[in-house]
């Protein structure tokens, strides 16, 4: 049995006035459609065929472009807006969120440093910094929120959040005293670190960055040799973008006693984890597993009411393991017993290997022989049709 949905308000003290309910939480499928116009196509399907059933719409992040969106959506909260420097130094205007309760204030890196800032030619991890994302968070401080938490994914960066921490404070010196030079270039010259004018609103608040991917900071699997590429770094300039990853390691250890260059996660957003964990002293955590708290997931699904969660992205593959949504969605889920479904546009993942993480069984949305663009213009559609066609199948009974 691949596929089913449990009884529906059956069991003993059940409360039969509340309706059971199917979860759309898919995330943002890139370049097509966002995650929450996704989560309503699902949705659509969904009630197609379940009208007696509550589609609940709960779109997801994990850490990545749309963060504060999604946030801001599931928990009735405020969006605000800031002109920031951008990663080239432009300015850009950049968007930070508060949640409904305001406690918690919602920056990404991706809306003042993210890649999408810069046209593809311009790309340059060399010069590269996180500055505006500083900014972002100097602002979000001023809400009076307890907590502050970061999205990491989509970065332009290379620079280890050097660009952060000086917007906040913290003094980064070369050997001469002179202020570190923007970009990840300037990290090879780091000599020193002074945390004494950093902002006082940051010693009362929790930073909490939310890594998209596992990575160390530096080494063959670190920030540069793997992601510094796609950010516009030539194949020799990646060595020098990794030496200044171990530089700042290795001064942050000297000044700070904190070893960064083995946590999981220091390496997300070129390397702004590992900085923000051992000069601030942030907790690293997984993205999505981050958001998926913040907009009410687990409760949800620990309340015994959800028969099946419904999520998905672009394209599901060994990387979807590694902190992103389906994965993260998928692990909480088996925990309460409740099965998921995974809409995607390209399956290159075993289905032993998510079967061990939770996830029932997925489904390509594609309807015939289509091309990458024809595809991706039709996301909406074919999210809404597949998800109707499995819930006609389950409809029929166990699959």
């Amino acid at each position: 049995m691949l596929l089913e949905l449990p009884g529906s308000g059956s069991e003993a003290g059940e409360d039969m006035t509340q309706k059971r309910i199917i979860v759309a939480a898919p995330n943002t499928f890139k370049g097509s459609l966002e995650a929450p116009a996704a989560a309503a196509a699902i949705a659509r399907g969904v009630e197609a065929v379940f009208p007696e059933k509550e589609a609940r719409q709960l779109p997801l992040a994990d850490g990545g472009d749309g963060t504060t969106d999604c946030i801001v959506r599931a928990t009735g909260g405020r969006l605000f807006h800031k002109t920031v420097t951008g990663p080239l130094g432009d300015p850009v205007e950049g968007t930070w969120g508060l949640t409904g309760d305001g406690a918690t204030a919602v920056v990404e890196v991706a809306s003042a440093s993210g890649m999408a800032r810069i046209s593809r030619e311009k790309l340059d991890p060399m010069r590269a910094t996180s500055y505006g994302t500083g900014e972002l968070i100097a602002a979000a401080l001023e809400s009076g929120c307890e907590r502050l938490f970061l999205g990491l994914g989509g970065s332009a960066t290379n620079d280890a959040g050097a660009g952060i921490l000086q917007a906040l404070g913290v003094g980064l010196f070369d050997e001469e005293g002179r202020p570190l030079q923007p970009g990840g270039a300037g990290l090879e010259r780091l000599s020193k670190i002074s945390p004494e004018r950093l902002l006082p609103r940051l010693r009362e608040v929790e930073l909490i960055p939310g890594f998209d991917v596992e990575n160390l900071l530096f080494g063959p699997a670190g920030a540069a040799y793997t992601y510094a590429a796609q950010k516009g770094a030539s194949p020799e300039q990646l060595a020098p973008l990794d030496r200044g990853l171990r530089r700042f390691a290795a001064v942050v250890e000297k000044e700070l006693g904190v070893q960064v260059g083995s946590m999981p996660g220091g390496g997300a957003a070129g390397g702004i984890g590992a900085g923000l964990a051992g000069v601030l002293g942030a907790k690293l955590v997984s993205g999505a597993v981050e958001i998926m708290k913040i907009v009410g997931l687990p409760a949800l699904l620990e309340s015994g009411r959800v028969d099946l969660v419904i999520t998905g992205e672009g394209e599901i593959n060994l990387q979807t393991l590694y902190g992103k949504v389906p994965a993260g969605v998928a692990r909480l889920a088996k925990r309460c017993g409740v099965p998921v479904l995974v809409l995607t546009g390209a399956i290159r993942l075993g289905l032993e290997e998510a079967q061990r993480e939770g996830i029932t069984t997925m489904l390509a949305i594609a309807d015939g022989p289509l091309t990458l663009d024809q595809s991706m213009a039709r996301t909406a559609e074919l999210l809404e049709e597949t998800a109707r066609r499995a819930m006609a199948l389950l409809r029929r009974g166990p699959v």
